[in-house]
């Protein structure tokens, strides 16, 4: 960011496959091994509509890559039935939101899974199958909970509350539900939360997320066999934690 520039601060991080290389003052490298490390520094080039793509035979990992790594995972469990939760943790500035929600066309893991459910949902050719889908987007900030599709000034000063029952689980009561039918409408819900968010400027972000943010999509599959309906039922949780400046 512009801070580190004008600071003329080294690049300290490398990546070797699933490795992560950290070389500190001590010039001495750490080594740390995941599931996945994507290289995002460089090798890239910047298409006309502005999406992000990597180099040919460059090691960037575009959000593309990304969700198929990660994203198509929680769909294919939802798809099968299964809550599932995907969350970004870790330092202010690391690419959290960005990896969750994007910017501008170089569209996150949220958007892009909204668009792969419809895509699943208008190739179904079973007239005995329909599908129900609702989105709900909400904020944890100073141990208050508030939804992001109500305006600020509209919103209960001691936030929601969170409850729990044997049939929903645990649950955040009277937040709104948007039922939508399209991506595009659930582009417009999650742009509205978006803009809804409580961000500030730190030592390290100027536009950080203070809050954790938790976007819900309610996924209801309806089977109608022999004049019964089954239905399955799957909450996919997107969750962008606020930074740490640790």
């Amino acid at each position: 960011n512009d801070r580190e520039i004008g600071l003329k601060a080294t690049l300290c991080l490398d990546m070797q496959g699933p490795s992560t290389v950290i070389t500190g003052p001590s010039g001495i490298p750490q080594t740390f091994s995941f599931d996945q490390s994507f290289w995002s520094h460089d090798d890239f080039v910047m298409l006309e509509n502005g999406y992000c793509a990597p180099k040919p035979g460059g090691r960037y990992a575009d959000q593309r890559l990304v969700f198929d790594t990660f994203g198509q995972r929680v769909l294919d469990n939802a798809w099968a039935g299964y809550h599932c939760c995907l969350f970004a943790y870790g330092q202010t500035g690391a690419g959290k939101s960005y990896s969750m929600v994007g910017y501008g066309e170089n569209k996150g893991i949220v958007p892009i899974s909204c668009e792969e459910i419809f895509k699943r949902v208008n190739a179904n050719s079973d007239k005995n199958k329909s599908y129900e889908i609702q989105i709900s987007m909400v904020e944890i900030y100073n141990e208050t909970v508030q939804d992001l599709f109500i305006p600020f000034d509209q919103r209960p000063k001691n936030g929601f509350q969170i409850r729990e029952s044997k049939a929903l689980g645990i649950y955040v009561d009277g937040i709104v539900k948007n039922a939508v039918d399209s991506y595009s409408a659930i582009e417009r819900a999650i742009d509205q939360g978006t803009a809804n968010r409580s961000i500030g400027s730190t030592q390290m972000n100027a536009t950080s997320s203070r809050a954790h943010t938790v976007i819900t999509i309610e996924f209801k599959q309806v089977d109608n066999i022999g004049g019964m309906q089954n239905v399955k039922v799957s909450n996919i949780n997107l969750i962008d934690l606020a930074g740490s400046e640790k």
